[in-house]
């Protein structure tokens, strides 16, 4: 007999022991010997069942996931002495690794010939894929020191449970009683980021600010729509006497696309959620593309085929998002009235929501259907909190009837905002 890719000998019990059950069952399965020597040569064991116990307890406490079921520990003569056997088959839930080290390269082990050496990163991760499939959600996390410090917090303010059982119906234990990726984005460990970029006009010349956003994607929910509504300006427009504020988005819109980005991403990779605002419009790009299947066309009319069902079960239980697949309907909704519209752009691995912004629309047509009168008074409020009929015609050289005519069809397009009556009229910028 000798030491292979399949067998192993040990002279004695040794806590060590684990290390080649959770090789043998990463790999092609294998067989230990506990009483035989390196050499081959048999080194009877006085007391085989208190062996054979310490065996069990050992595979059954130092092991993770449980593999016992895959391992059957007996006693065999080997030479006309008592030896213990420890067949160990290839598992089902791989990557198996030791308690307390985790899914790391120090906590899983493979069978490298005779030995037991540290699986790399990429054979944990292609031995998650293995056993989960393509399901991101449902894989083990890599990180099982998870804590949900701000999702606790969060779902108690909407005075929903988020004990043991509640995260094994959310899913976010696994079957294997470990930690899946779903805990890591709920958790203050989630490795995923929402990054913003503030521009200064309409292109992506000069950044005027610069943000990222972490941990639990609860967290990072609340902080991104927050920053956002920094820059949703609120403009007062006039009907008559009357004042009609107009914010520069729909909140409904934002809040629509944010959720957007977050549920319907793909998080198998690693890059961050980019959100850019601009003078002009927000864009929101989410890394991965449609769901294989799924048109624009199937998008606007409100199919939705989730990619991440659990997480976007979490955010429905939390009352987050009402039902599936209205996100888009919604946002088209918020700008049924207006001229300009949202727009969707889709690549193999990105899909890009842009939200208009209605008051730079609107203050851009008005711009453009400025005469040349009208385009020098609005220049005076770069030095002025006012104008009056007398400013106009002065500056202008124009008659006080022309003044007065040139102020009234401004009022009427929106452009000013008159305050007072007689000698004491003033013009403000609307």
């Amino acid at each position: 007999m000798r030491e292979n890719n399949n067998t192993e000998f040990k002279r004695e019990f040794v806590d060590d022991i684990k290390k080649t059950v959770v090789a043998f069952a990463n790999s092609d399965g294998g067989t230990l010997y506990i009483g035989i020597n390196d050499d081959g040569t048999v080194n009877q064991i006085s007391d085989t069942d208190a062996c054979m116990l310490k065996v069990t307890n050992t595979i059954r406490d130092s092991v993770k996931p449980d593999v016992s079921m895959f391992c059957q520990v007996s006693t065999v003569d080997v030479d006309g002495k008592p030896v213990v056997r420890v067949e160990v088959q290839r598992g089902t839930a791989r990557p198996y690794y030791i308690a307390g080290k985790g899914i790391r390269p120090e906590g899983v082990y493979v069978r490298q010939g005779a030995s037991n050496a540290p699986a790399t990163e990429t054979a944990i991760l292609n031995m998650i894929r293995e056993t989960a499939g393509d399901n991101y959600e449902e894989a083990r996390s890599l990180n099982q020191q998870l804590t949900f410090s701000e999702a606790e917090k969060y779902f108690a303010e909407k005075s929903i449970p988020l004990g043991e059982q509640q995260k094994r119906t959310l899913k976010l234990i696994g079957e294997d009683k470990t930690y899946t990726n779903l805990a890591l984005l709920l958790s203050d460990q989630c490795v995923h980021t929402i990054k913003f970029a503030v521009f200064d006009g309409t292109s992506k010349t000069t950044f005027k600010d610069r943000k990222e956003f972490s941990g639990s994607l609860l967290k990072q929910l609340e902080d991104a729509y927050s920053y956002i509504d920094m820059f949703n300006h609120t403009h007062a427009d006039f009907d008559g006497l009357n004042r009609i504020d107009r914010r520069d988005y729909p909140v409904e819109a934002i809040r629509e696309a944010l959720l957007n980005a977050v549920v319907h991403r793909e998080y198998s990779f690693s890059s961050s959620t980019l959100i850019s605002i601009f003078d002009d419009r927000i864009e929101f790009v989410t890394i991965g593309g449609l769901v294989k299947g799924v048109t624009e066309n199937d998008i606007l009319l409100g199919v939705s085929v989730l990619r991440n069902r659990n997480l976007a079960d979490v955010f429905y239980r939390l009352r987050l998002i009402e039902a599936y697949g209205i996100g888009m309907p919604k946002i088209q909704d918020c700008y049924a009235d207006c001229e300009v519209k949202p727009a969707i752009e889709i690549s193999d691995n990105a899909f890009k929501i842009t939200l208009p912004n209605i008051n730079s629309y609107k203050s851009s047509v008005k711009k453009n259907n400025l005469t040349e009168r009208e385009k020098f008074v609005m220049s005076l409020f770069d030095s002025n909190e006012f104008v009056t009929r007398a400013m106009v015609q002065k500056l202008t050289g124009c008659s006080q009837t022309t003044a007065i005519t040139t102020l009234k069809n401004m009022v009427n397009k929106n452009l000013l905002a008159k305050s007072g009556n007689g000698a004491g009229t003033k013009y403000l910028k609307a």
